[in-house]
Parts: C-alpha cells; structure tokens; sequence
C-alpha cells in the first residue's frame, strides 16, 4: 500500500482508510514504517490509520518534553478534526498517550501500549551511546528485539546516524530526562480509557514486570502476551499483534 507523507500546516502525517482513526504515535528511535503491518491490517477492518511525525528533534529544548508531544498530538486532532480517536503507541509513543490520556481524556475511546514507558526507563541503557562506535550501537538496536535479524542494516544506519548528530543527542537526552521526571505510577489509577496492553515477553527494555504493572495500576486495561517477542511487538510478530488488537477491538465494542 502506498505511503504518501501529506501536510497540514505544520503537520506532517500518513493517513489511509476511513472510519474511528487509530492515530498511532512512534517511539525516540522509531519511524513510521515500523508500523506497516497495522497500517496494511485496520483499513480494511474499517479503521482509518492515521501516523503522524512527532516532533521529536525539530521542537525547540524548552518544547522537547512528553507533556509537549502530548500537546502536539491534541493540536493535530483539533487541525484534522478528528472526534473520539484511538491512540495507539509504542516506547515513548506510549508515554505519551498516556500523558494525553491524562491531560485530554474526552478525545480518547481507546488506548493501546506497547513497550510502553512512562513507569520504568531503561529505552537508553546504562550509559548513552558511545558515538562513532557502530558495533555497540548494532548490538543496542539488536537487543531491542528477540530476534536480533529484524534489526536490518537500514535500521541500524539510521539509530547510527542519529546518535552521531550532536543536536539529535542532546534532545534525546532531554526527552528521556522528562521521561523520567514524568513518570506515571501516580497518574494511572485515574486514567479510565479502556486500555490494550500487547507486550513481549522478552522485552529487554521495558520488561514483563512493567506490563504487569501497567495492567494493575489502569483501572480498565487487558493484558496480552506474544511469546520470542521483544520491545516492538507491531515489528516482530505484526499478524499476532494485528490479531490480538482486533479480537480486543471486538470484544469491547471498538469501532
């Protein structure tokens, strides 16, 4: 299927099918195409699939924030009137639809996290990248997933080429500083979205543990596992995921 970028504005998106947008939000290394195997699956179950760019590294530093990202995504839904949306995200695109859920619950039918962070940080590692070092980077990209083959040179390159851009580095440090400063153990018992959890468990970066406590904390969450599976599971197993997330949608009337 065809992947035309469009603009409104300042906004810069994918958008394909017609219905309920699930509006899917990337995480720090991730890009849109991560995401094919829901973008080719929803359309045709009557969803429209909606991937905008996240600002990541084009926000001013006093704008490189969770809290400002969620903003970003409340004034993209506001520019293409979307009503009653689905957020779906991944790594830090989880955090923040978590911190949109909280700030703007009245736009949300559903939420879907996977890998998510916003209750346990360890998307950087023990230390940052040593820059100029492409084997520990490969090995970094690699453990993001249970089979290291899925990180594809392309993918490796371009995790490379971002930690070796000096600004780049410096707001992602800047985004996994406000990660951390806003995390939401506090915040979740009172977010009341409907929630899928789809985690792998054999997240290395936001471990089973964290999914646990995701799913006791939400007030209204269900937890599914995919097995040999790790921190992106719409990557490495996107037919189980598209399954797992449809029956859900079934079963809780989501459409």
């Amino acid at each position: 299927m065809e992947r035309t970028l469009k603009e409104d504005g300042k906004f810069r998106f994918i958008e394909i099918g017609e219905g309920t947008p699930i509006v899917i939000l990337h995480g720090l290394m991730g890009g849109l195409s991560n995401f094919d195997g829901v973008t080719n699956f929803f359309p045709k179950e009557g969803y429209k699939v909606v991937l905008p760019e996240l600002p990541l590294y084009t926000n001013s530093i006093l704008k490189t924030n969770v809290k400002a990202f969620a903003k970003f995504v409340k004034d993209f839904i506001d520019k293409r009137g979307y009503n009653k949306v689905i957020l779906l995200g991944n790594s830090l695109g989880g955090h923040i639809a978590l911190y949109f859920a909280k700030m703007y619950p009245e736009y949300l039918q559903a939420m879907i996290l996977t890998g998510s962070s916003g209750l346990y940080e360890s998307a950087m590692g023990d230390s940052y990248p040593k820059r100029g070092d492409y084997e520990y980077i490969k090995k970094k990209a690699q453990d993001v997933f249970y089979n290291p083959d899925i990180a594809t040179k392309e993918l490796i390159d371009e995790v490379f080429a971002t930690v070796n851009d000096r600004m780049k580095v410096i707001k992602t440090i800047t985004i996994a500083k406000s990660a951390i400063r806003h995390n939401m153990s506090k915040d979740l018992p009172k977010i009341k979205v409907p929630t899928c959890l789809i985690w792998g468990r054999n997240d290395k970066v936001t471990p089973p543990e964290v999914a646990v406590e995701f799913d006791e904390l939400l007030p209204d969450s269900d937890l599914y596992w995919i097995d040999e599976c790790g921190h992106a599971a719409m990557m490495e197993h996107p037919d189980q995921f598209n399954e797992l997330l449809n029956a859900w949608f079934i079963k809780r009337n989501i459409k």
